[in-house]
């Protein structure tokens, strides 16, 4: 693990490199997660680098004074921008949440980038009411809502459902709170066109909370994007199918 210091904070990052001479691939995980959720992805470093983001106020990084929603999402930027510069990553992969930075970086910043891959994730990220008002009143309530089958997971094992749920509240009830509530302010869908890289959606088949057609509705308004559907899958499909995911990720990446 290795930290950074920018814009007044410090930020942490886990590189995974063993001598793939691919682009370096920056992972950016989603509302109350960690670097962790990309553990997986690391069995790819001997083809493409990677470089797992823990955005500010996450998992080993220092938080920041924002309010829930542009404020935020700008922080989270510059938390993307920061780490990818500094490793020369140029290739930008966001779940959920860190689709929405990604998407962020790609329109309102001057970082070279050679791909784009949203994960579980959407032009515009409506909250339901329910889980806004479980987080708002009952942190525990809506760690289970998010938890229940085919949102976060499909049909994983019963470790990585309490790993998940642990890790959640470690992130905390105010930062989480915080990553839905500028996930419900997110909306792009008017700039897609604009995006001049290549992009890939990926997508579990299962997932409830960014469907299927979000990522359809993604690559068919972004200039040459595409999109796949991983089968047995929901919202973390990078963790409970990596195999599949890497797949595609590999797939995608080997031919920018």
């Amino acid at each position: 693990m290795k930290r950074m210091t920018h814009d007044g904070r410090a930020t942490a990052y886990r590189r995974s490199d063993r001598g793939g001479d691919g682009p370096t691939v920056c992972l950016v995980h989603g509302s109350g997660g960690t670097k962790d959720v990309w553990k997986s992805q690391a069995r790819l470093a001997d083809r493409f680098p990677g470089v797992a983001v823990d955005l500010s106020g996450h998992g080993d990084s220092e938080d920041v004074a924002t309010p829930a929603g542009p404020e935020t999402l700008d922080a989270y930027a510059d938390d993307v921008v920061a780490v990818a510069e500094a490793t020369d990553a140029t290739v930008i992969c966001g779940n959920s949440l860190g689709g929405a930075v990604a998407l962020q970086v790609v329109l309102n910043r001057d970082l070279a980038l050679d791909g784009l891959v949203l994960a579980g994730t959407g032009a515009k990220l409506s909250v339901t009411e329910s889980l806004r008002d479980a987080l708002a009143s009952d942190f525990e309530r809506a760690v289970s809502m998010l938890h229940e089958p085919d949102r976060l997971f499909h049909d994983a094992p019963a470790e990585y459902v309490e790993l998940s749920k642990a890790s959640m509240r470690a992130c905390g009830r105010e930062v989480t709170e915080r990553d839905f509530l500028t996930c419900h302010a997110f909306d792009v869908r008017e700039r897609l066109d604009a995006i001049d890289v290549p992009a890939l959606g990926v997508v579990g088949a299962h997932d409830e909370l960014t469907p299927p057609a979000y990522h359809e509705y993604l690559a068919d308004r972004i200039p040459g994007g595409e999109w796949t559907k991983l089968s047995d899958a929901a919202h973390l499909a990078m963790l409970e199918r990596p195999v599949a995911f890497n797949g595609a990720l590999a797939g995608f990446i080997g031919g920018l």
